[in-house]
């Protein structure tokens, strides 16, 4: 008899387990970006709370032609569901309205606010990047910054983009962007150049946490005052803002892009289409000395 209820309970597991919602989740990390780890972990802690099974994936190799074929990969698994990150929608557009069309809902999340209906999918989660760009940038403007710098880590990216104009549109100025990539010792390189080459720059937008880090080492080795601020959070970052050399970041949540699109999917799913009336907006938000201490221990963990 213990021996029929084993089997039976073991039939019953792989039921469910072959019954259980299936979500895929492709973003554009090459998996330097500290950013991710925390969406990745968003995801998961939706699935395991929802009993469905989330796959995470990205392209190594940064390449929007690679992520593209990892979408289309995806979908041909046919999975219940894709959250797929949008930072160049020329290059990811056709993957993803290809999943679309062939019955796989898709949520894009974080980049690509602005091109995510056109590309077929269901909603967006993330911040309105040029509206936190303008933020910032109103911000740096009435804390005495006069002349700008954006450094972007990723020039293909639209988001990054967008938060670099919308800085220079808070200042009132011209864009004012140089292109960097996500390696720390270019980052400052640069950096220090750029303030070298032109004194009147008095105020540095990062538009991430590893390049806010590199751009504090930069203006410490060119012995300049600088006006630093930046986006997202990380352990080093708070600890800049604590010590002064960083004035804000924007804090964009990101584990609520990874935790919400799971749930958004799964209602969709059980709900008969339930969605809803809005995309959801994750940010942004301010951290400065004021709040610092209070979201320490969640930086790099859950935002």
């Amino acid at each position: 008899m213990k021996k029929i209820l084993l089997a039976a309970a073991a039939v019953l597991a792989m039921s469910t387990s072959a019954l259980a919602e299936r979500y895929v989740m492709i973003t554009h990390t090459q998996g330097t970006d500290p950013f991710w780890p925390v969406v990745e972990k968003g995801g998961k802690d939706a699935a395991k709370a929802l009993g469905v099974e989330l796959e995470y994936n990205y392209a190594a190799s940064g390449d929007m032609a690679d992520m593209a074929k990892l979408i289309e990969a995806a979908t041909a698994t046919q999975p219940d569901g894709l959250i797929v990150s949008l930072p160049d929608a020329a290059a990811l557009g056709p993957a993803i309205k290809a999943a679309a069309d062939a019955g796989v809902p898709v949520v894009t999340i974080n980049s690509g606010l602005e091109a995510s209906k056109e590309v077929g999918a269901l909603m967006h989660v993330g911040q309105p990047e040029k509206l936190a760009g303008t933020s910032a940038g109103e911000r740096a403007k009435a804390e005495g910054v006069t002349k700008g710098l954006c450094l972007n880590q990723e020039s293909f990216n639209t988001a990054l983009v967008d938060r670099c104009q919308g800085y220079a549109d808070g200042l009132g100025e011209a864009l004012n962007q140089i292109d960097t990539s996500n390696d720390v010792a270019q980052i400052k390189t640069r950096t220090a150049a750029a303030l070298e080459s032109d004194k009147d720059i008095n105020g540095v937008m990062a538009a991430g946490p590893h390049v806010c880090a590199a751009a504090a080492e930069a203006i410490k080795e060119v012995g300049a005052e600088i006006h630093l601020s930046c986006f997202d959070m990380t352990p080093e970052v708070i600890s800049l803002i604590k010590s002064g050399e960083v004035k804000y970041t924007i804090d964009q949540q990101q584990r609520l892009q990874g935790y919400m699109p799971v749930v958004v999917l799964h209602l969709y799913n059980s709900n008969a289409g339930m969605l809803p009336g809005a995309n959801i907006p994750s940010g942004p938000g301010f951290v400065d000395a004021s709040n610092a201490a209070n979201v320490e221990k969640q930086a790099g963990v859950n935002r």
